[in-house]
């Protein structure tokens, strides 16, 4: 059966899935002068609390400047048009803010294609690799894990959909897959997922 079939619940990742990947993540941890070897929202969360508010301010601003250069990756369009035409629900989790995904959406021309409680940020759930926010989208759909697919460009991805029992697809432009043994699916642009 064609995977457009089987399920009927697709969660997405944001920056490097629905839009062309435009964070140069080690740039921005030596802006926020934050350590190299950690992922920055655990690299803040560890900071004192007055500390990470103004780090996560800077942040805040930094992304919003990437967010309105925002691009949609190739196959987008043609992917989401086809989820809406069937009924399908979609749904977004990124460890980005909620303010600047929605910022991101308009840039890349994707924000019609997601109800906004349906995007799921940094403020709203656990930040992956924590499961939680597949947990609280697939809870408001009444959603069945047989039924959901997590959509992504990274491990984070892959490890969040994996522990909460979803199939994951795993997006990679280049076609290198180096977290290939996570994923269910590999795909180089979210058109292949209509061929899957």
């Amino acid at each position: 059966m064609h995977l457009l079939q089987q399920k009927k619940n697709w969660i997405f990742d944001m920056d490097g899935t629905l839009t062309i990947a435009k964070h140069d993540f080690d740039a921005i941890k030596r802006e926020l002068e934050i350590p190299f070897d950690t992922d920055i929202l655990t690299s803040l969360s560890n900071l004192p609390k007055e500390e990470a508010k103004l780090k996560h301010i800077q942040l805040d601003s930094i992304e919003l400047k990437i967010a309105k250069l925002s691009t949609p990756s190739p196959g987008c369009f043609d992917l989401l048009k086809e989820l809406n035409n069937q009924t399908n629900r979609l749904g977004i989790l990124t460890r980005n803010s909620f303010s600047n995904s929605i910022e991101t959406l308009k840039a890349a021309g994707l924000i019609h294609f997601f109800q906004s409680d349906y995007i799921f940020c940094r403020e709203h759930a656990l930040p992956k690799p924590n499961p939680e926010g597949i947990f609280r989208l697939m809870e408001l759909w009444q959603a069945d894990p047989k039924e959901t697919v997590m959509i992504g460009d990274y491990l984070f991805d892959l490890d969040a959909g994996k522990a909460a029992g979803v199939e994951t697809i795993y997006i990679d432009p280049e076609g290198k897959f180096p977290f290939r043994e996570f994923a269910t699916h590999c795909i180089r642009d979210l058109g292949e997922i209509l061929n899957l």
